[in-house]
């Protein structure tokens, strides 16, 4: 018995190991937030919800597959829920079960995996009649095989049949074993056998003839001889113990995996009602396989971390960048540049793994892999300088990349001076270029965008950070040739044109106050 609502052909498995930039990717990505909304305090939603996201599937099959029993979950939540709590109590049971402890005696184990497999067929009987009930209301490939399997292998005659054998293998009346004698009448050959027909009526049980066999009775002191019996149970027994073990351990093993499916699709059922409480859009994006020409549109794209954290709906961007191997980002500071490059990265990210992502629309192509260089503050355990810290980091990358991966660069390389961080941009980005990678590049180095907008490729698109005539910021981008200022100055009126007055006297002295957060994002500024 296999659930398969994540592959067609396998087990989605919590024991894959992350990708080695996870920690990046988190943390660029602000991707904690979201997991934190997918799971809702439950630490094994956001344990899954981690390595779904983290290692998504590099091919659009699985994709797809996923979207559509993400479809039937989204429309049908209360019943994948049930399911989930079903699979959550099978696997509750165990916790009274003394495995460990016993499981060198095959009476024990037997005991154990008797009372364990019974309290499993109540819970499977509940399966499936909740299957039976619900069953028609989805329509996709994974519920639908899983759903028809369990109606053909959990039917109430085998149901039936098993709890028939789970009540003789507590063999009340005793146990009915045979053997044989070996060399110095030693017992050999145990096997155990069927049980006697019990259900006579009073009159063939005080009319039937007695045992075709010799029989005697223990003493009740003969403590030897009660050793001696319980040794040939033991061995009588053994393969039934361990057979019913066996079958607690696959049953178990269904139930497993079955919550840890579902566990994925819990938790975006959870994240779906977060966005919805608020009014955010969301939609199931389009994937494409990477080709010559680029592939990524989308319309009204937002940032889902930044939703997250904030009480009212956050603005959203709408780009055709189709055909675009290099996206370049300019723009006015504090414009929703880096918010911008995270929502891209949380929808690559999304979509890969067959989640919905925070738009009305969105397409683009399955890439190999995903990977951030993001700027860095400065570190006090740092052995080196922050630009020495950056170039060791893109060399990381450049080991790793593959063909058709998408690199995001947020504020790279601008540790140093501006002219030596563009000539470096430029021939790193040119380099990855020509080894067919996706890069999307915010920065403030006029001469790193001006030079590949002045070379006029027909693979790059630019655009820019909005900022109204008074200074005022949309926190919208636009295609647009990248200018030589930040706009620093607005900053600069925002902070000190509202600082008091400075007052300087020998009793009394009055210096402006500011809040740090006031000046954040001002590195590598040009104005």
């Amino acid at each position: 018995m296999k659930a398969l609502l994540m592959y067609r052909d396998r087990d989605f498995s919590l024991g894959r190991p992350l990708p080695w930039n996870a920690q990046e990717l988190t943390k660029d990505l602000d991707l904690d937030i979201v997991l934190d909304s997918m799971a809702g305090g439950d630490d094994f939603l956001e344990g899954v919800a981690r390595k779904a996201i983290l290692c998504g599937a590099d091919d659009i099959g699985t994709i797809l597959y996923r979207q559509e029993a993400l479809k039937d979950c989204l429309n049908n939540s209360s019943t994948v829920q049930e399911l989930y709590r079903l699979a959550l109590n099978a696997i509750e049971s165990t916790k009274k079960q003394t495995w460990g402890i016993v499981g060198h005696y095959p009476s024990s184990m037997l005991y154990s995996a008797t009372d364990l497999l019974e309290s499993l067929v109540g819970i499977l009987r509940q399966l499936r009649s909740t299957v039976a009930a619900h069953a028609n209301q989805f329509q996709s490939e994974a519920f639908n095989r899983l759903f028809t399997m369990i109606a053909n292998e959990l039917n109430e005659g085998y149901l039936g049949k098993m709890q028939d054998h789970l009540a003789i293998s507590k063999f009340k009346n005793g146990v009915l074993i045979s053997a044989q004698l070996g060399e110095c009448n030693e017992s050999t050959s145990f096997v155990l056998r069927k049980p006697l027909d019990q259900k006579r009526n009073w009159i063939e049980r005080l009319f039937r003839k007695g045992p075709p066999s010799y029989s005697f009775r223990l003493h009740e002191r003969d403590e030897a001889g009660a050793r001696i019996v319980s040794e040939m149970r033991h061995r009588a027994i053994g393969r039934v113990a361990v057979a019913l073990a066996e079958s607690g351990d696959h049953v178990l093993s269904f139930f497993r995996t079955l919550r840890t499916e579902l566990a994925f699709y819990v938790a975006c059922i959870n994240l779906c009602r977060r966005l919805a409480a608020k009014g955010e859009p969301i939609c199931f994006p389009r994937p494409v396989p990477a080709e010559e020409s680029r592939h990524l549109h989308f319309d009204g794209l937002y940032d889902v971390s930044l939703s997250l954290r904030m009480a009212n709906r956050v603005v959203a961007n709408t780009i055709d960048a189709d055909g675009s191997n290099l996206i370049v980002i300019t723009g006015a500071n504090q414009g929703g540049k880096s918010s911008f490059l995270r929502s891209i990265g949380l929808a690559q990210l999304m979509m890969q793994c067959g989640m919905f992502v925070g738009a009305e629309e969105f397409e683009g192509e399955v890439c190999s892999a995903l990977l951030t260089h993001y700027k860095r503050e400065e570190d006090a355990t740092m052995q080196s300088g922050k630009f020495d810290e950056e170039l060791s980091r893109m060399n990381q990358i450049v080991e790793k990349v593959r063909p058709n991966a998408t690199i995001l660069f947020n504020e790279s390389f601008a540790a140093t001076n501006e002219r030596e961080g563009s000539e470096i941009a430029r021939q790193i980005v040119s380099a990855l270029l020509e080894k067919r990678v996706r890069i999307l590049y915010v920065t403030h180095l006029y001469g790193f965008a001006k030079g590949f907008f002045d070379t006029s490729r027909p693979d790059t698109l630019f655009l820019r950070a909005e900022r109204q005539p008074d200074g005022s910021r949309t926190f919208q981008l636009h295609t647009g040739e990248p200018l030589d200022t930040s706009y620093g100055e607005d900053l600069y009126r925002e902070v000190f044109e509202q600082a008091k007055e400075v007052t300087l006297s020998r009793s009394d002295t009055t210096l402006p106050t500011y809040s740090g957060s006031q000046i954040s994002d001002t590195e590598g500024v040009q104005a």
